[in-house]
């Protein structure tokens, strides 16, 4: 059985136990977590939060789901040396408390542009986190998929930059169809950028939608105007063997993963 997964993100369920109950309803097995999810960071200890992830591991073995990924919500575009340092610091307990929950896969943000920091200075931001990394996660066994999200690493360019400075088997990226997009590509570029960005994937996000920025409006998968087939097509051609993980972002939750899965049945089964 193909691995299919839902993101906890806009999805049906008020807390984790009813988004748990909903996604096994109906037959997701994978579903990505994000880091609060399991950690108030502001209220919690480690300590705390550790007991959480295994208490929240346990809830969704008894529904027969399991992580695929836990997201960080983490910002590397940053040069001051304490706050690089504390932001080290954070992942490797974000990736301690990701295997707590039966994962070893982190998505990984790029960061938040910044007044203090030029645009030209913003992949070697990212790189030097990511170096100062890359020791941990092979040894550890740990792998880091940076998302192509925002305003920073939606640059496919600057994205592949980062990963090829950082040259790891254990870095790699987070391949969500509907964001390149958003950022302002267009439709005619992107099967260019998905066989680019295709050998480095770790982790999906498949999602549908049309528009860019203001314009966008977020779409069962199938419904919109990304090529979602012909994205598929890339990961297998490169033996892509992940979870493919469904994100929607339009207006109805129940409806539109419902209508995604049916999706990935008929197109990823094949």
């Amino acid at each position: 059985m193909s691995r299919f997964g839902i993101i906890h993100y806009n999805a049906p369920g008020k807390n984790l136990e009813e988004f748990a109950d909903y996604a096994q309803k109906v037959g997701y097995k994978y579903v990505e977590l994000a880091i609060a999810d399991i950690w108030d960071e502001r209220r919690e200890t480690e300590a705390q939060a550790s007991k959480r992830a295994v208490e929240v591991r346990s809830l969704l073995e008894k529904r027969n789901l399991q992580v695929s990924v836990l997201s960080a919500a983490n910002d590397f575009v940053m040069q001051e040396s304490g706050v690089v340092q504390t932001e080290i610091k954070r992942m490797k307990t974000v990736c301690h408390l990701a295997r707590l929950l039966g994962t070893d896969v982190i998505r990984t943000e790029g960061g938040q542009p910044k007044k203090h920091i030029p645009k030209e200075l913003w992949a070697d931001a990212i790189s030097s986190c990511l170096k100062k990394l890359k020791g941990f996660v092979e040894d550890e066994g740990y792998y880091l998929a940076v998302d192509n999200h925002g305003l920073v690493t939606n640059d496919i360019d600057l994205q592949l930059r980062i990963l090829e400075e950082v040259n790891s088997p254990n870095i790699g990226a987070n391949f969500d169809t509907m964001n390149y997009r958003w950022f302002g590509y267009e439709l005619s570029q992107l099967h260019q950028v998905y066989a680019r960005i295709a050998p480095h994937v770790l982790h999906t996000h498949l999602k549908d939608g049309i528009g860019t920025r203001g314009s966008y409006q977020g779409c069962a998968l199938g419904r919109g105007e990304i090529d979602l087939v012909f994205a598929v097509k890339c990961l297998k051609d490169v033996g892509y063997e992940g979870v493919w993980c469904v994100e929607y972002e339009g207006s109805d939750p129940v409806g539109g993963y419902e209508e995604s899965f049916r999706w990935l049945e008929s197109h990823i089964t094949k």
